[in-house]
């Protein structure tokens, strides 16, 4: 099977929200203003050369979109905002291969260090990002507050 790796472009915003609804782990982490159209353009701007698909040829579209990570920096550290692959296509080497371009770009524009939110609960990401050389920070409390009434607190 041959699969196509490229950075993302916002045209392809349908295929991602389609492939991040295609898992239960993917679907928990959206939320209804930053990962809409008008914010991942936002997003993509800001980080232009560290995002990353996965795709398989179709007859009907072109291509198949069956993985994506969005990763980003603030000029010292990045952050994997999202990663998923479709689970028809899991287990194929397909996300490992993603998180190397985006650790490559990283490298590229200076970025030493690079962090990822996992739910806790999600074993196989938490197994997976083992794999991948991200150690389990248990020193840290993760905060957020939400500057918006439609963007979730969190539990």
């Amino acid at each position: 099977m041959e699969i196509i790796f490229r950075p993302v472009v916002i045209e392809d915003y349908e295929g991602m929200f389609a492939l991040w609804n295609s898992t239960e782990q993917s679907r928990r982490a959206l939320n209804p203003v930053d990962d809409t159209r008008e914010g991942i353009e936002k997003y993509l701007k800001r980080n232009p050369s560290t995002c990353f698909l996965a795709s398989v040829p179709n007859r009907e579209q072109g291509e198949k979109i069956v993985g994506v990570i969005l990763t980003g920096h603030d000029g010292r550290r990045a952050i994997v905002h999202h990663l998923c692959v479709h689970p028809e296509y899991q287990r194929r080497g397909i996300a490992h291969l993603l998180v190397q371009k985006a650790e490559e770009a990283l490298r590229a524009e200076g970025i030493t260090k690079v962090f990822g939110l996992v739910f806790k609960d999600n074993d196989p990401a938490n197994a997976f990002w083992e794999q991948e050389g991200y150690a389990l920070r248990t020193n840290l409390n993760y905060r957020n507050k939400s500057l918006h009434d439609n963007v979730p607190q969190g539990d």
